[in-house]
């Protein structure tokens, strides 16, 4: 019996040796949330539809209530920050009303839902009007469609300008005068701390038309650096701190990404009918050949051919062609891996447009045109970095980021995002802006760049945001 204790006392002392080594472990104490030197009193937002919330084509509650600047304010308000404002829309269809009327162009319209084989526009009717003001300042002052310049304009909020274009109805709604400015009515609130997200219009209309200048044109150079300075210099001279972000690649979404160059399926009688139809066309190629006014590799780049299969390429116009209208040949050739195409095409392509229609410039985006743009935009983010770094503000690369969602390798806690329409969880049915959770990872990466610049410790603290909390897209019986 006596043993049987013993082994019993032993294995007690053990179990307390065990304890007290546990308890003599020191915790690792939870890093304590604090704002660093940032100022967070006064937060105001601007920018354009990246920051207004805007996404699968249109601007709605569910989508302003998952703004970036909406989610950084809760962040903010752990660490000193104030209440934030929108200027709401009326419902979560989307679109705008002008004096009652839609817009007869088609434009502001409601928004996408996804109808089970693709994106589709809500069949709702918009409630908010343009010509009813929204009351009081705005703590979120991102107007959809504004460009850098447009932040300065001074007739940008005035109705009497919308007939001829020079308003934009989304500030119209909100400014505080008709002749006040995107950034004066910003200014006006005495912000601590601003984030700063304008550029992706500068380049983007260009883009988004095919590169057609008589749809969109790219800002000069000139202008877009004497935007930027001049708001940067009218926020530093304010005594604002703030965060800024840069343009990303804008051919790398999937607005003109999810179209392949080769999705056209034919059968045998009607590839036979098509080539047929070229036919003609081809031998006028030969005959310029033999002519001496294009080369053999110009005139097989141009000849159009089609086969039974599922991956036929598509006859578009090509401006970059030697011009043959002298011999009354158009510009044609079929699209390359090179190529890229607007999303708007895709319901286009079994009317034939591709085929029996050849694409017009504002359907495709050339590489010659891509190189434009990609140029254009290493050009404005060098100005921003600069701008940033000199005014001491955190700066947030967004070229980085979409960079690494186009390859497929954005992890953020349990989710791995890409760019990829519908299925990557990233961008929304516009293929253009992101969804909620794309908005969500946004947030954090401007969270992060907030701690890198001003010592606040939001990421480790773990004061960040689940992107999986964050809808992808939104049911349409939310309205």
């Amino acid at each position: 019996m006596k043993i049987k204790y013993i082994w019993i006392l032993l294995l007690f002392i053990g179990f307390t040796a065990c304890q007290n080594d546990d308890d003599s472990t020191p915790m690792q104490p939870a890093v304590e949330l604090t704002a660093g030197s940032a100022n967070f009193t006064k937060f105001v937002s601007i920018g354009n539809s990246l920051t207004a919330g805007f996404t699968d084509n249109a601007l709605f509650i569910a989508g302003q209530e998952n703004s970036f600047p909406n989610l950084l304010s809760q962040k903010f308000g752990l660490v000193g920050g104030g209440a934030f404002t929108q200027p709401l829309m009326n419902d979560n269809v989307g679109g705008l009303l002008f004096g009652g009327q839609q817009d007869p162009l088609g434009r502001f319209g409601p928004r996408l839902y996804f109808d089970g084989s693709g994106p589709a526009q809500l069949p709702g009717v918009p409630t908010t009007e343009v010509f009813g003001p929204t009351t009081g300042a705005t703590n979120n002052m991102a107007v959809p469609g504004a460009a850098s310049f447009h932040l300065l304009f001074d007739g940008y909020g005035n109705p009497a300008n919308l007939p001829a274009g020079l308003a934009n109805p989304y500030y119209v709604r909100m400014a505080s005068a008709p002749n006040a400015t995107v950034l004066g009515d910003a200014l006006s609130q005495a912000p601590t701390f601003v984030s700063l997200w304008i550029g992706n219009n500068d380049v983007l209309g260009y883009a988004t038309s095919g590169g057609d200048t008589n749809l969109g044109a790219i800002t000069p150079q000139a202008t877009f650096d004497f935007s930027i300075n001049t708001i940067m210099s009218s926020l530093q001279n304010a005594g604002v701190q703030g965060v800024m972000a840069n343009v990303p690649y804008v051919t790398s979404i999937p607005h003109f990404t999810t179209i392949p160059y080769n999705p056209i399926p034919l059968d045998g009688s009607t590839a036979g009918l098509l080539n047929g139809a070229y036919a003609q066309y081809n031998g006028g190629l030969q005959l310029a050949l033999a002519g001496g006014f294009i080369s053999a590799e110009e005139a097989e780049a141009r000849t159009i051919s089609f086969e039974a299969s599922e991956t036929n390429t598509m006859v578009l116009v090509d401006e970059t062609l030697t011009d043959l209208s002298g011999l009354g040949l158009p510009s044609y050739r079929q699209s390359t891996a090179d190529d890229l195409f607007v999303l708007p095409l895709l319901p286009l392509l079994s009317a034939g447009y591709g085929t029996q229609i050849p694409l017009e410039d504002k359907w495709v985006l050339l590489p010659s045109e891509q190189m434009e743009i990609r140029n254009a935009i290493d050009a404005f983010n060098v100005t921003l970095e600069a701008a940033a770094t000199s005014a001491g503000f955190a700066f947030v690369d967004a070229n980085a980021l979409l960079i690494q969602l186009d390859a497929g390798s954005f992890s953020d806690g349990n989710f791995t995002l890409t760019s990829e329409l519908v299925l990557g969880g990233a961008f929304s049915l516009d293929g253009v802006h992101p969804t909620s959770r794309g908005y969500a990872l946004i947030a954090n990466e401007f969270l992060r760049a907030i701690d890198a610049t001003y010592g606040s410790t939001f990421i480790e603290s773990g004061n960040t945001f689940d992107i999986g909390a964050y809808p992808t897209n939104f049911s349409p019986f939310l309205q």
